[in-house]
This record gives structure tokens, C-alpha cells and sequence, in this order.
């Protein structure tokens, strides 16, 4: 049933809460089901996972943090033509048919608007904790085995190479330059993903980083030595 934008619902009612996050989760679904560059529904469900394991160590408004994390992705400026107003205007619909009160609304889409990673030298601060708690979701799910795969999930979506060892990283200074990157996947560890644990927001988010982080780095040690053809030598076959 559709609902009038004018029909206001009670933000303090946990029923009210409960059919939207319900209504969210199976738009998002739909929109972004067979999404093939590693920014899909299952992205999309680990985040709101993450978020809300966060969200139950950190003090925050845990409505907010699922709405955010569900609608983050909607429309990501990686796969809409680099529209990164895109994003928080779809969100903003969807919540405003939801009838959605206004204030959580503008919190959702600041969120939103704020959340993504744009470069090394580019600060990303989150205003609320509920943005925090967020962010941090969403990095966790760039880096660890998942990260991994999406990174090269999405380097074969783009078309880019896996490796090059004479293309160096680039640590980008503005949005604009880590938005026209073509880097390789490799170098997309050290652009951002090995970054991303110490720039954690919360105690939980920085706890479970450690574990995930420390496993990109085995990574690419197997890695190199693989290219190489050194991993024989672990085997004792060198």
C-alpha cells in the first residue's frame, strides 16, 4: 500500500520502526539484486549486519543506523555515471514515501552523503554516531576475506588490471583524483584499504578492523610470493 508523503510516522513507535526498516530491506533488495561488482544486495545486508553489531556497543539511534546503512548504496556514484548527489536524492525519496519524519530523514541522507572513502589525503569525518557506527560498517566490508574478493570483484567490473609491479600507488590528495583513478586492484590495497583500519570511528569497529586488517596484509605477502614463484620455497620445494 502506498503511503501519503503527508502521513507523518510516530519516530518513537518500535511498530512503525519495524515495517520501515522491513519496507527498506526489500526495496534495496530488489534494486540491487544481481549487482555484479561486489556493491550488491549481500553488500548491502553485511553492512546493515556490521552496523547493527556495532550499534549494540555504541551508544546510537539504532533506527537511523539500519535506514543509513540499507539506503547507502542505492545509487553509488561508482555505478551511476559519478553522480554523488545521487545517492542521499533516492534515499531521500524512498524515506519521504515511507513518511519518514523529517529530522531522521536529513540524518539518514547526511550519512549518506558523507560516508564514502575519496581519497588518502581526503578527511571523511562523521558528524553523529550514528554516521560513525555506519562508516565503519562499511569499511569493515572492504577489507578481510571479503574485502578482498570485492576489490578484485570490482577491479574485473571496471576492467583493470589485477597487478602491474612498475604502476605505483597513487595516495590521492582530492576526491577528484581518487575518483579518476584506473589503478590496479593491488594498488587499490594500499590507496585504501590498508588505511582503512586505523581510520575506524568506534572501539568496536577499531576491535574487529585488527583481525581483518592483519589477514589483507597475509594476503598480500602470499601474493607476492606467489607472483614471484617463491611460494615453493614455504613448501620446501625451492
Amino acid at each position: 500500500m502506498e503511503i501519503n508523503p503527508t502521513d507523518r510516522t510516530d519516530p518513537t513507535d518500535p511498530a512503525d520502526r519495524s515495517e520501515i526498516v522491513h519496507r527498506t530491506v526489500e526495496h534495496v533488495r530488489r534494486t540491487l539484486e544481481g549487482e555484479s561488482s561486489g556493491h550488491d544486495w549481500w553488500h548491502v545486508y553485511r553492512v546493515w549486519k556490521n552496523a547493527l553489531a556495532i550499534a549494540r556497543e555504541e551508544p546510537a539511534d539504532r533506527f537511523v543506523v539500519e535506514l543509513a546503512a540499507l539506503l547507502h548504496d542505492l545509487s553509488d556514484r561508482k555505478l551511476n555515471g559519478g553522480d554523488v548527489t545521487l545517492g542521499p536524492k533516492v534515499a531521500r525519496e524512498w524515506l519521504a514515501a515511507q513518511g519518514v519524519d523529517e529530522e531522521i530523514l536529513a540524518h539518514v541522507c547526511e550519512i549518506i552523503a558523507d560516508l564514502s572513502f575519496k581519497g588518502a589525503g581526503v578527511p571523511t569525518p562523521m558528524r553523529t554516531r550514528e554516521g560513525q557506527v555506519v562508516q565503519d560498517a562499511d569499511r569493515l566490508d572492504a577489507i578481510g576475506a571479503i574485502g578482498i574478493a570485492r576489490c578484485f570483484a570490482y577491479g574485473g567490473h571496471k576492467g583493470r588490471l589485477m597487478h602491474d609491479p612498475e604502476q605505483r600507488p597513487d595516495l590521492h590528495a582530492s576526491a577528484e583524483s581518487y575518483y579518476a583513478n584506473q589503478g590496479t586492484a593491488i594498488n587499490h590495497f594500499y590507496e585504501k584499504l590498508l588505511l582503512l583500519a586505523e581510520r575506524m570511528n568506534t572501539e568496536t569497529g577499531r576491535r574487529i578492523a585488527q583481525g581483518r586488517h592483519a589477514f589483507l596484509e597475509q594476503f598480500l605477502a602470499r601474493f607476492y610470493a606467489e607472483w614471484e614463484g617463491r611460494d615453493g620455497e614455504e613448501l620446501g620445494l625451492g
